[in-house]
């Protein structure tokens, strides 16, 4: 595994969660993982790097752009590999992603089927794959309810606590606030509960709020002081699933690809707008 080395991924409880799936089932079969990290620029020269020394046998390919030269770069060297997540490649590749967009559509659904017109999004960096899904999903239900979307309610960027503070709190104080945010992680959404709560309003109330869960065993979602309502895909399960894939693929086995689907949960954090 490269990591991008301007990154904190390891200190990131998603990353941590879906390392504890892979490790324990390389770890069944007696294989080692190799972590370094990479500044993004030289990152394929890394990869080349593992590939020709023979130093590892295949390679777990995370936080995949839509454009991401990686995968063409591996495709050419015919080294194995799978992608968690999706890009844009032309050529068969083996990856592991979730249903994102169909997630986030049924979610906005839901927010539009209880009345809510003015929704805003805090979803991840603009170029992450499992950011443009779920933009397109978010589109594909606005579009569905004849609703617009307005840029100034949707957010994409870092998803820290702090950038879902700052910019939910930023929507609250438009002339015309959200009434519902969808957020693509935990983490924001713990921030924009934070600015909520803050404002004065309550969560459920005055504000629903749908998060994105990837089933953190440090982070539950209906352990919060108004349980959550989510779109859920444990990224352990991830872990466990791409461990068995790569396996394969250094076996001789052929390209595999799975898309997980994803639950909608729905909990006390979501209700009608207020009248």
């Amino acid at each position: 595994i490269v990591m991008p080395a301007e990154d904190g991924r390891l200190v990131d409880p998603h990353f941590a969660d879906f390392l504890a799936g892979l490790t324990r089932t390389l770890a069944a079969r007696d294989i080692d993982i190799v972590m370094t990290a990479s500044p993004r620029e030289t990152s394929i020269a890394t990869y080349r790097r593992f590939a020709s020394t023979g130093k590892v046998d295949g390679f777990v390919i995370s936080f995949p752009k839509r454009n991401d030269p990686r995968i063409e770069d591996l495709l050419d060297l015919a080294f194995p590999f799978v992608v968690h997540g999706q890009c844009g490649a032309t050529r068969p590749y083996s990856y592991y992603d979730i249903d994102n967009e169909g997630a986030f559509a049924r979610a906005t659904e839901l927010l539009c089927q209880l009345g809510h017109q003015r929704i805003g999004v805090l979803n991840g960096e603009p170029d992450a794959m499992f950011t443009v899904q779920r933009r397109s999903g978010i589109a594909r239900a606005r579009r569905s309810f004849g609703l617009p979307e307005d840029p100034a309610l949707t957010v994409e960027g870092p998803m820290t606590e702090e950038a879902g503070f700052r910019e939910m709190s930023r929507m609250l104080s438009l002339p015309l606030p959200p009434t519902a945010i969808l957020c693509s992680s935990m983490i924001l959404a713990l921030g924009a509960q934070r600015a909520i709560r803050e404002a004065g309003l309550g969560i459920g109330r005055d504000v629903s709020v749908i998060s994105h869960d990837d089933g953190l065993s440090s982070l539950k979602t209906e352990n919060f002081s108004v349980p959550l309502t989510v779109t859920r895909a444990p990224i352990r399960q991830a872990g466990t699933r791409i461990a068995g894939m790569l396996t394969d693929l250094i076996d001789g086995r052929g390209v595999q690809t799975h898309t997980a689907p994803v639950d909608l949960i729905v909990r006390g954090s979501t209700a009608p707008p207020p009248k």
